[in-house]
Parts: structure tokens; C-alpha cells; sequence
């Protein structure tokens, strides 16, 4: 394979979104006096977050609607009675200090330096443009990237072949001598693979995975493989 570009995935992939989203989450309520303990919150909060990220890739939800209807269910999930109020300033404040928060995945900054001699790098990401920015800039990882593809930049979200097409147009890269690197087996892998990417799954829960996919538990162990 002559390989020349590598496209990574952000949160969950690079950028530790678990960690950075609770403590977010932390500080959000303490600066709110909302008196719940982050470990009952993130228990409920994490499932109802994914149902709706998936809804929201599917176009079934917009922006607006995922970030107040994550914090209305787990809220009412809890019992905790919150006005609108309440949940449009938390799901605004939410997004202001997240990016604040930039624990990376232990490996980051390695796999990084190592790849950045030998291949172009760039982001494909469905997070919202104005926060994905601000995570790679605070988090150092913005000298590192060439292209940074937001899914609201292009119109469309992964796993769609026209956010692919798109990014790979403009890194001047062809499909082949591509790889995509990422957490979501359905928005990164099988949406780089029905455009002819190679790719790299990253299994940071350990469980094993099928398929016949490359899949890593680590990001250092991406380096077995490019």
C-alpha cells in the first residue's frame, strides 16, 4: 500500500470526550448549584448522548434539538426537575467550557509526532464546527492537521460518501492511498470503506471486533500498522 494520507476521527478517537465532557459537566453544575453527583448523572447522561448523536447523524434530530433533548431525558431520567430555562443555559454553557477540558487519549501526541514525518494528516469529524476548532487548538493537536472537515462545513454527516469525497478532495488525496482512523464502527469505518479508504478501528473498551477490520485498544498501535 502506498499510503499518503491519514484521516482521524476527534472525539472518542484522539480527544477524550468522556473525560472532558464530565468534567464539564463538574463545573457546569457547581456554577449552577445543581446538586447531583457527576458519577449518577454520567451513568444515565452517556446512553441517552449516543441515542441521540445517532438520531442526529441519521437527520432525524437538528443541533438545536439534540443539545436540549440529551439534558431534558437524563434530567428527567434522574428526577431532577429543570425548567427550560435551566436546560438551555447548561446546554449553552456546556459547549462554551468544553473545549476547556482537553485530556487526550494516552498516545496521542505520540502516534501523532510519529505519523507527522511520514504521511499528511487530517480531521473528519461530525462534532459542531465551532467547538471541534477550539478542542484541537487548547489541545495542541491543531499543528498536526492539514484538513479539518466538519460535518456542518460540508452539509453532511458521516457515515454519507459525500463527507469522504469532500475531504478527500480537499487534501488532494485519492481513496487508496488513504487511511480513516476512528471509534464509530458505522460513521467512520463503514463510511470510509464504501469509498475504497483503508481504515483502523479503534476498540478502547477492549471488546474484540469482527469483520475482518484492523482494530486497535490503543493508539500506539497504530504504529504495527503504518
Amino acid at each position: 500500500m502506498n499510503i499518503k494520507h491519514i484521516f482521524f476521527d476527534l472525539d472518542h478517537t484522539l480527544w477524550d470526550f468522556e473525560t472532558n465532557s464530565n468534567k464539564t459537566f463538574e463545573f457546569i453544575f457547581h456554577k449552577n448549584n445543581i446538586n447531583i453527583e457527576i458519577d449518577d448523572f454520567k451513568e444515565i447522561y452517556k446512553p441517552i448522548n449516543a441515542k441521540y448523536w445517532k438520531l442526529f447523524r441519521e437527520d432525524k434530530v437538528s443541533k438545536i434539538e439534540l443539545r436540549y433533548a440529551r439534558l431534558r431525558e437524563a434530567f428527567d431520567a434522574l428526577k431532577f426537575k429543570a425548567d427550560d430555562n435551566l436546560i438551555h443555559t447548561l446546554s449553552e454553557e456546556y459547549i462554551d467550557y468544553l473545549a476547556d477540558y482537553n485530556t487526550l487519549f494516552e498516545g496521542a501526541l505520540d502516534v501523532l509526532n510519529y505519523l507527522q514525518n511520514k504521511y499528511k494528516m487530517h480531521i473528519i469529524t461530525n462534532g459542531f464546527e465551532e467547538v471541534q476548532h477550539r478542542k484541537l487548538k487548547n489541545s495542541n493537536l491543531l499543528p498536526f492537521f492539514d484538513q479539518i472537515i466538519t460535518s456542518e462545513k460540508v452539509g453532511v454527516k458521516k457515515p454519507n460518501p459525500k463527507i469522504f469525497q469532500y475531504a478527500l478532495e480537499a487534501s488532494d488525496a485519492k481513496s487508496n492511498e488513504s487511511f480513516m482512523i476512528g471509534d464509530n464502527f458505522e460513521a467512520d469505518i463503514m463510511g470510509a470503506k464504501n469509498i475504497g479508504m483503508h481504515t483502523i478501528l479503534c476498540r478502547f473498551d477492549g471488546e474484540p471486533n469482527s469483520d475482518n477490520i484492523i482494530s486497535v485498544t490503543k493508539l500506539s498501535q497504530i504504529k504495527n500498522y503504518l
